[in-house]
């Protein structure tokens, strides 16, 4: 890393087109290459636009640039080999000079006269380089809150809570991602009333490797009740492989808003994949002795990754658990009670999603939950 940008430098704008200064044909080649693999049309020149010199495919006849300069673009990738004509351009963040000779020793020299933030060498810094590109492309802004939702034990109503979770996240006007990370658990978009909705499934991104776009994932999935979700076809395949797990849990995050994940009961690979991305890990547990005896192994599991495990208690058995004591033989932070909502499996099966009723006990739940974790801070209360 390069000191090079200090007080008084440049803002970088978000969103927008990079700038690429090079005369290099071959680096040339190879940067215009990387910004189509992040989704991005750079401007190009061969000198630091509207100071002088060759000018480049969007220079004006006036001697600035049509659309960018070099302090308005929000990236700027300095050839090595045009970093003597950079030298005197006004300092500002964001500028990375990149190269292939690794072997110059003078190469952190001209870093530091261009005010560079970094050095990239390809084809290293390949991958790298197209994050920062896909970065400026989508605007890098505050990523989402993710929660994951898990069932304790088994029916105690996790896919309903995350779908609900998700519901009224939308309806207070969040972008909303809803995640089905369970293949088993009959499909969200199913619980939602989509099945048939177009819209790409898992299997679609099981080969995704590297980064994801995140407006691209967004718009290619199903659009229900306000929310996207992705959710599993009807196929047979069960398994999306870990790096297409992360891929995708982390694109759905770069777009902010909320990200809710239904989870499977097993911790495998690819779920530790997911729960490593998560803000906060929801457990539902039925407040009875056996569920908590079953949810406690789920938990241990799940702290294995998982930053921030805390119990919703499910209903009240006769002769049941109290939810406080559900949550100190847990060892987690209580996080709620849920009460069954009378008439709820009817009204979905009709097609009706779980919290769409504004007065129920669930969706109260929920508006309670997200009003805290969404305050000012952005965070999750302790």
């Amino acid at each position: 890393m390069v000191a090079g940008a200090g007080a008084g430098a440049v803002a970088v704008p978000g969103g927008g087109r990079p700038l690429i200064i090079t005369e290099d044909p071959v680096l040339l080649d190879d940067l215009l290459r990387l910004c189509a693999a992040a989704g991005a049309e750079p401007h190009v020149h061969h000198a630091v636009p509207g100071q002088g010199g060759a000018g480049g495919s969007d220079r004006a006849s006036d001697g600035t640039a049509a659309g960018v300069g070099w302090d308005s673009a929000p990236l700027v990738l300095v050839g090595d080999d045009a970093a003597r004509r950079v030298r005197g351009a006004p300092r500002r963040t964001g500028v990375f000079l990149v190269g292939r000779d690794l072997d110059d020793p003078l190469v952190w020299q001209r870093a530091v006269e261009i005010g560079a933030e970094e050095v990239l060498r390809l084809p290293e810094a390949e991958s790298l380089l197209v994050d920062r590109i896909a970065d400026v492309v989508e605007g890098a802004g505050r990523p989402a809150l993710a929660v994951g939702v898990i069932g304790g034990a088994g029916g105690a109503g996790a896919s309903t809570l995350a779908c609900a979770l998700a519901v009224r996240a939308a309806r207070a006007g969040e972008r909303t991602i809803l995640i089905d990370g369970d293949p088993l658990g009959g499909g969200m978009d199913v619980l939602l009333g989509g099945e048939s909705a177009e819209g790409l499934r898992w299997p679609d991104f099981a080969a995704s490797r590297g980064r994801v776009g995140a407006g691209a994932l967004e718009e290619s999935l199903p659009e229900l009740h306000a929310l996207r979700v992705l959710s599993w076809d009807r196929g047979d395949r069960v398994v999306v492989p870990p790096a297409a797990m992360r891929s995708v849990v982390a694109a759905a995050r770069r777009r902010g808003g909320v990200v809710v994940v239904d989870l499977p009961r097993r911790v495998d690979e690819a779920v530790a994949e997911v729960l490593a991305q998560l803000d906060l890990v929801l457990m539902v547990v039925p407040g009875e002795l056996r569920s908590v005896a079953a949810a406690g192994r789920v938990a241990a599991g799940v702290r294995m990754v998982a930053r921030d495990v805390r119990v919703v208690v499910r209903g009240r058995c006769p002769g049941g658990l109290e939810p406080e004591a559900v949550a100190g033989l847990l060892g987690a932070p209580l996080a709620g009670e849920v009460p069954v909502e009378v008439g709820l499996p009817g009204r979905v099966a009709e097609g009706e999603p779980p919290g769409a009723q504004g007065r129920g006990a669930l969706a109260r739940f929920c508006d309670g939950f997200w009003q805290r974790a969404l305050g000012p801070a952005q965070g999750v209360p302790a």
